[in-house]
């Protein structure tokens, strides 16, 4: 596990996105200064990661594609670096799918599943894991284990066996983290991401260490409508609190916003408060009451798009609730109809949420906080040194609670004990894919009739989202904090019948 480690492919993720951000708003010839960013970040002769600095140059050059919203350029064509730059060179959202992609170029083509004897076996007498393959792959050869890969199975009994732990199990980082199984493999072994199982989590990109995978970007164009001036308002994600430092405050985050040119900045965990009186409302009406045997949450995206496309049949048991990013937007859009609104958080999926025709998301555009960080860098502001503060101040430490894995549960369970305190709450809760597609099987099977079921598609909940900046213990405790200082614990009940079609 790499998260929460300054590595060099989080430093190479943010050089990219800064010298867009600086791009966007400082050039004044744009082919030019694109082309110029692979030389920029691997400047001379020597190589610093691979093994020639063309190979660093070229994977460079995709990564800039991507932070610009653009796609990667085929393998076997020529195609220029700013191929497209046009249509990308907008003030408006922009998005060509898929989301996610891998960088072939970038990939090392890990081995996707294998068992290994290594150099720490002993050829002991015992040699249980010979004992023990089902198959007889493994055998000994001048005193030490062998496994032969074509009648291997993968079971891993001769792992758990081996007394020493001399025996490996090879697998690529991006697929042990994606729990839809959407890593496949090309014609020369390198990962390929299946669109039609990927719920785009991006937990394969975060789990790369060879940063070859990659998701779209939406800064140069924020940047763009940002320079062009208008009213544009910033929403930000609860998951905010503490990911800039401990002088990031969002008092100073908002003032530092606002230096950017929004004319206005709102909490995300306003519309939390919504779906959680919502869903309060949703679970006593429907569930308790017979409608239904169990109620899925609605705010991660990922989680609702693993449902619906694995458990088709489950798509009326998911809140129709709106999650908090659309909530905040549309309530914005009420106060500020001429306004164009920016969500910023800590995830992936949401770029997807916000493209989307089957629910008007009323979102124009989706930064992440490793972005937002960035744009900060480009313009010279540094958040652990900003000393101007506007007042935040639009929810409850319910909402504010969306962000942790279990926060989601806890907040409809408190907003159920308080509108109807004389029914009693049943709550599951599910964190990572994996362990999103058990419950959902469980629940599939009748075992979770009466719940309210909330499925994280990150491991930790929105604090650990791909989008993220600080290690998700401390991103953790930084929102647990933020819950208990809220001046109000739980919303009015009132909230869940505004309406905001």
């Amino acid at each position: 596990m790499i998260r929460g480690l300054d590595t060099a492919v989080k430093r190479l993720r943010k050089q990219v996105f800064t010298e867009i951000a600086r791009v966007a708003y400082e050039s004044a010839n744009l082919n030019d200064d694109i082309e110029a960013i692979p030389y920029k970040i691997t400047p001379g002769d020597e190589p610093h990661y691979r093994e020639s600095i063309w190979r660093e140059r070229a994977i460079c050059s995709e990564r800039v594609r991507l932070a610009m919203g653009m796609s990667l350029r085929p393998e076997d064509t020529p195609v220029h670096l700013t191929a497209g730059l046009d249509e990308s060179n907008i003030s408006e959202k922009y998005y060509e799918p898929p989301l996610m992609q891998v960088i072939p170029s970038a990939c090392d083509a890990c081995t996707a599943n294998e068992y290994k004897v290594t150099n720490n076996c002993r050829g002991c007498v015992a040699h249980p894991c010979l004992e023990v393959c089902p198959k007889g792959a493994v055998s000994m050869v001048n005193g030490h284990s062998q496994i032969d890969q074509e009648k291997c199975i993968k079971c891993g009994k001769c792992k758990a066996a081996c007394p020493y732990d001399a025996i490996a199990h090879e697998i690529r980082p991006c697929a042990e983290a994606c729990g839809v199984n959407a890593i496949e493999s090309d014609d020369l072994g390198r990962a390929y991401i299946n669109p039609d199982r990927c719920v785009s989590c991006g937990m394969c990109m975060v789990n790369c260490p060879f940063g070859a995978i990659a998701d779209k970007s939406q800064i140069f164009q924020l940047i763009r409508a940002l320079k062009e001036g208008g009213e544009i308002v910033a929403e930000v994600a609860p998951a905010i609190v503490g990911q800039f430092g401990p002088n990031g405050s969002p008092k100073r985050l908002k003032a530092a916003l606002m230096e950017l040119g929004f004319s206005e900045v709102y909490e995300v965990a306003l519309g939390a408060d919504m779906g959680a009186a919502t869903e309060a409302r949703h679970y006593v009406e429907e569930v308790v009451n017979g409608d239904l045997p169990f109620l899925l949450t609605s705010c991660c995206p990922s989680w609702s798009m693993l449902a619906k496309l694995y458990f088709p049949e489950m798509i009326d048991k998911i809140s129709n609730a709106l999650t908090p990013m659309v909530a905040t937007a549309r309530t914005i859009k009420q106060k500020h109809p001429n306004a164009r609104v920016v969500f910023i958080g800590p995830c992936a999926s949401k770029k997807l949420e916000a493209s989307r025709h089957s629910v008007r998301s009323d979102v124009d555009f989706v930064i992440t906080f490793e972005e937002l960080d960035a744009i900060f860098e480009a313009k010279g502001i540094d958040i652990n040194h900003y000393d101007k503060e506007v007042e935040l101040h639009d929810a409850t430490g319910a909402g504010r609670g969306y962000a942790v894995a279990g926060g989601v549960a806890e907040a409809i369970e408190k907003c159920i004990n308080t509108y109807y305190p004389d029914v009693e709450v049943n709550i599951e809760h599910a964190e990572g894919l994996a362990e999103c597609r058990k419950i959902l099987m469980m629940a599939k099977a009748g075992k979770m009739d009466g719940c309210l079921i909330e499925g994280m598609g990150c491991p930790g909940g929105c604090v650990a989202g791909a989008g993220t900046i600080l290690p998700i213990n401390k991103a953790s405790q930084a929102i647990k904090k933020s819950v208990k200082d809220s001046t109000k614990a739980v919303p009015p009940k009132e909230l869940a019948e505004i309406h905001l079609d």
